[in-house]
């Protein structure tokens, strides 16, 4: 048992010194932490055995798991005078850093969205030998932080007719929501998922203005809603409604009449027409007749 102990000890140490006669070795921090929206730079250096490199150079980063997980950046550089051109660049939000012909792979990942965290492994490439290629095997772990913001914030009528207020907020940490408005006393419920919350204010019966609130430690986020909830008028006002209605009705009525018949009256009057002269000489004409 101990001679075993002892061989395993042996091919341990054999094994370690293969590793570092090797010369290959790649440095990463363990994770890097970048803000939504914003940009972040993954940072990795390898060490090789040659003293020179000329021939082509290949640079890779892949995510999930090392070997064999998604390539989402690549870049070739055919001689130590030449850039290293991208061949893939996922979304095109990565971009090479540093310079592999300086043994730097480092990358810039820009507009980090929540699909972005994930764990990140470099690996680099020399052309020739088969053995001339290292990936680092733990990879960097990327966290990502946001500031809160209001996704949507709504009102709505529930089956029984009752009515509700809906805010949905992402942030990370996840952020906490607060609901202020009329009345204070609402119940409410709250659901998560992911980076997102939503907190439902039940029963509304108060009209006005209610705010949601959202914050974390890096920063806040306020939306509002106007709730103004329909009021039906009893059957007197209806009935006073009504007559009102008529009476200025029958009034207009009245009005227009009156116009028309001073319209009228101005229309039938004419100035005494004057006597002529024709009939004026008949009647003469006619004393003088009765006169014989």
């Amino acid at each position: 048992m101990k001679g075993l102990g002892l061989l395993l000890a042996c091919l341990l140490c054999i094994f370690t010194k293969g590793l570092q006669f090797n010369g290959w070795s790649i440095k990463v921090p363990s994770d890097a932490t970048g803000e939504v929206g914003k940009s972040v730079v993954l940072p990795c250096t390898f060490t090789h055995p040659h003293k020179t490199f000329d021939r082509t150079l290949t640079a890779i980063w892949r995510i999930k798991e090392p070997y064999n997980g998604t390539v989402v950046f690549k870049c070739v550089a055919h001689s130590s005078s030449e850039l290293c051109k991208t061949a893939t660049s996922y979304k095109n939000k990565y971009k090479l850093l540093g310079n592999p012909r300086h043994n730097n792979l480092s990358i810039k990942i820009d507009n980090l969205t929540w699909s972005d965290s994930n764990r990140y492994f470099c690996r680099v490439e020399f052309s020739g030998d088969l053995h001339d290629k290292y990936e680092g095997r733990t990879g960097i772990r990327l966290h990502l932080i946001a500031a809160p913001r209001i996704i949507n914030i709504t009102v709505s009528s529930n089956e029984d007719h009752t009515f509700k207020a809906l805010c949905t907020a992402d942030g990370e940490p996840l952020p906490s929501l607060t609901w202020t408005g009329p009345l204070s006393s609402n119940s409410s419920s709250v659901t998560s998922m992911n980076h997102q919350i939503t907190k439902e204010l039940h029963h509304l019966t108060h009209d006005g203005k209610y705010v949601c609130t959202a914050a974390n430690s890096h920063g806040r986020a306020e939306g509002a809603v106007y709730f103004y909830k329909f009021k039906g008028a009893n059957s007197n006002s209806i009935l006073i409604l009504i007559c009102i209605a008529l009476g200025v009705k029958a009034l207009l009525l009245l009005v227009i009449a009156g116009i028309g018949l001073l319209l009228g009256s101005e229309s039938c009057w004419s100035p005494p027409a004057k006597p002529c002269s024709c009939g004026c000489s008949q009647i003469n004409r006619l004393h003088l007749v009765l006169g014989k």
